[in-house]
């Protein structure tokens, strides 16, 4: 079963285009996603705060809430302002393990003005789950979730 993205950004557009509440707009774009990609069992944003991610809205088991900067894939994927697909957990270095089902993960960095406010993170119990179309797709998602964010006027470093 494949996401068909350009429908999952149409569908997002509509539900969170007009939203001015960051935190009900990033509640619903987790929503969203966790609805409609499958084989997954997590998925979240977390914030930037100082030197570390600190857990935001999310789909799942309860998870790790501080990520140092440049620690694990979400905190790799921040510091170093690029997407991170890693298609098995157990070999990527440093990997922080939160769920133990977990086997492959993708992190979209969220970047507003140049800078790095938050990431979004996905996991799958699947080893390779994430393909280069879903990369490619979830960049899409965020940059649509990062100009609607935008579109509520309110300082985004400083999101939620």
């Amino acid at each position: 079963m494949t996401v068909d993205y350009k429908i999952l950004d149409r569908q997002l557009d509509a539900l969170i285009g007009e939203e001015n509440d960051l935190l009900a707009a990033s509640a619903n774009f987790v929503g969203l996603l966790f609805s409609e990609i499958h084989d997954i069992n997590w998925l979240g944003l977390y914030i930037l705060r100082g030197d570390e991610l600190v857990l935001g809205p999310f789909q799942g088991q309860p998870a790790c809430v501080h990520i140092p900067l440049g620690r694990g894939v979400c905190g790799t994927a921040a510091a170093e302002k690029r997407t991170i697909k890693v298609d098995n957990v157990h070999n990527f270095h440093g990997h922080i393990t939160c769920d133990p089902n977990s086997k492959s993960e993708v992190v979209v960095p969220l970047i507003a003005n140049g800078a790095v406010f938050a990431v979004l993170d996905i996991d799958s119990p699947r080893e390779a789950r994430f393909s280069e179309v879903d990369q490619s797709g979830l960049e899409l998602l965020c940059q649509r979730f990062v100009k609607c964010l935008a579109k509520t006027k309110q300082d985004l470093l400083n999101f939620i």
